[in-house]
């Protein structure tokens, strides 16, 4: 049975913030014939976190992988600046997992020196690099894990390296593909409230896919509910508590935004 789907205007739930704003309109994606993402469209303003849920299967990585250039898509992502002015999108990133070999000796110092300068790392990390790279691995609590080895590292730990290295240099967009999955309550719990002291305190515009439901509902501004299409964009407890989700997902949401 094919569902009827609600059409969202571009700046349903969003106000102007009167700073600078993520727009993406109209992005669609096909696979031979197969129409994975269609017509979704919304805004995203600064310091604002916007939550991407929805059902395994629905595109929300898709999503992600388009906002990022990684997959051919229709559509726009355009990025204003407060002046109102169209300008490119710089874009931080965190996956869900990073692959690499864990007997590897490579400290998390390594890791940053090999992404932020030309220099190669056998030759050695310069002063000024390190000092700045430990000043925003601080930010997310791990400044001690400058010279561990990532393999040595938590699943908590990593992610909030990989979180520290997609805020050097500070982006317009953070963008968080299911980045706390496989981690224990204290540390979804650690990670939700690192994340939301940084974007607090650079007012930086954060889009999260996540399926932790209950920290979606204490931490997220708004809730995108992505099944093939936007099918709704509204504060987290409105969207868990819709008829939209139970369509989405067969069931409706637990008292505290848990599925």
């Amino acid at each position: 049975m094919k569902k009827t789907v609600k059409k969202i205007p571009l700046n349903f739930a969003c106000a102007p913030c009167g700073g600078c704003t993520v727009e993406v309109q109209g992005l669609s994606v096909e696979d031979k014939g197969d129409k994975i993402l269609e017509d979704v469209s919304f805004s995203l303003h600064c310091g604002e976190l916007l939550a991407v849920i929805g059902p395994n299967g629905g595109g929300k990585t898709t999503l992600v992988r388009s906002i990022l250039g990684l997959r051919p898509h229709g559509g726009r992502v355009r990025f204003f600046s407060a002046d109102g002015k169209e300008r490119p999108l710089k874009i931080g990133y965190v996956p869900q997992s990073l692959d690499f070999d864990r007997l590897a000796p490579i400290t998390v110092g390594d890791l940053f020196a090999s992404a932020l300068s030309r220099r190669p790392v056998f030759l050695g990390v310069g002063k000024a690099l390190r000092e700045s790279s430990r000043q925003v691995l601080e930010e997310v609590r791990v400044g001690r894990l400058m010279d561990r080895r990532l393999g040595m590292l938590s699943g908590g730990e990593l992610q909030r390296v990989l979180l520290a290295l997609a805020l050097t240099p500070m982006p317009e967009l953070l963008l968080l593909d299911e980045p706390v999955s496989g981690i224990d309550a204290n540390g979804l719990e650690l990670f939700y409230s690192i994340l939301d002291g940084v974007r607090r305190k650079h007012h930086l515009s954060i889009l999260l896919v996540s399926h932790d439901l209950r920290f979606v509902e204490k931490y997220a501004d708004r809730a995108a509910l992505i099944d093939r299409t936007l099918r709704l964009c509204a504060p987290p407890g409105a969207v868990l508590r819709s008829k939209e989700f139970r369509q989405s997902f067969g069931f409706a949401a637990g008292k505290e935004g848990e599925a």
